[in-house]
């Protein structure tokens, strides 16, 4: 049987993870969900008031009426960084000075 003390650790483990992935959230709402069924509703501990709230709400979108990013904006953000990637391998090795710029800049948001 799963114990409140188990959850609790579960869900510390989740939130301790530097590159959490969708498994990872998918893990979370679930612990957080039986924990709160464990609890009942009308009984809610200080731990459980004190988890963070999640929104339903969409991710942000990037807008943009250049060519780029109009067409990055209907793909997989993985998808475009993997190709901008490329790119910027390339730009490293044929304008290395252009490169370090967009570095420091990207390296300053």
């Amino acid at each position: 049987m799963i114990t409140e003390k188990d959850l609790v650790e579960a869900i510390a483990e989740c939130q301790g993870q530097r590159n959490p992935n969708a498994s990872t959230c998918i893990k979370l709402a679930a612990y957080y969900t039986i924990l709160q069924n464990l609890k009942g509703e009308d009984r809610q501990s200080k731990e459980v008031m004190m988890m963070p709230s999640y929104s339903y709400d969409p991710a942000p979108s990037y807008e943009s009426d250049s060519e780029f990013g109009q067409i990055a904006s209907r793909n997989d953000p993985n998808d475009v960084l993997k190709v901008v990637d490329e790119l910027m391998e390339t730009l490293r090795i044929m304008q290395p000075r252009l490169y370090d710029a967009f570095i420091r800049k990207l390296t300053a948001i």
